[in-house]
């Protein structure tokens, strides 16, 4: 298993990340029909739309699945954090960064992984839309391009949250 390099921009990654709230406000409905629409679409068991913050990495909405975060150190989506392309293991067990993972010798064995990354309009990575199966496997071009549309739905709702709050901020303070 292999932890990748931080992104060289780290440091505004992490403050871009906060300001966009608490995982708690950004929790929604709207989010829970893109991880629904993604699993749908990509005939997966699990999709996930997660946010990695220094140590762990959180699951902002999941489907297909109860956790509600993992340690930075076994996330797939932090790979993802120093590119702005999808990251696609076809077959975890035979790649050398993940094949250690134990979230692929154990519950909830993953074997395939496509995350396209969460990219603001400032261009942090902030986590990813991902899906996830038990069996290895490859997307179609239609489903990259679906999970590629999913990904900016995921930041405009986002983006919507976050200018939402700084309205309210601006208009009563603090």
């Amino acid at each position: 298993m292999t932890t990748p390099p931080l992104p060289g921009d780290e440091d505004a990654r992490l403050r871009a990340l906060g300001r966009y709230g608490t995982l708690e406000t950004l929790r929604g409905q709207a989010f829970d029909d893109l991880t629904r629409l993604a699993a749908f679409i990509c005939r997966t068991p699990i999709a996930l739309v997660t946010l990695v913050d220094s140590t762990r990495q959180w699951f902002l909405s999941q489907y297909g699945i109860n956790a509600s975060d993992t340690s930075r150190e076994v996330s797939f989506c932090v790979h993802a954090l120093v590119s702005p392309d999808m990251l696609v293991v076809p077959d975890a067990c035979a790649d050398a960064r993940f094949a250690a993972n134990p979230l692929v010798t154990g519950d909830p064995f993953v074997r395939f992984y496509a995350g396209i990354p969460l990219v603001t309009p400032d261009g942090h990575v902030l986590g990813t839309l991902c899906v996830v199966d038990h069996v290895p496997r490859v997307l179609s071009p239609a489903e990259r391009d679906a999970l590629e549309a999913l990904s900016r739905m995921a930041v405009a709702q986002m983006e919507r949250h976050r200018l939402k709050r700084e309205l309210h901020r601006l208009k009563y303070g603090g």
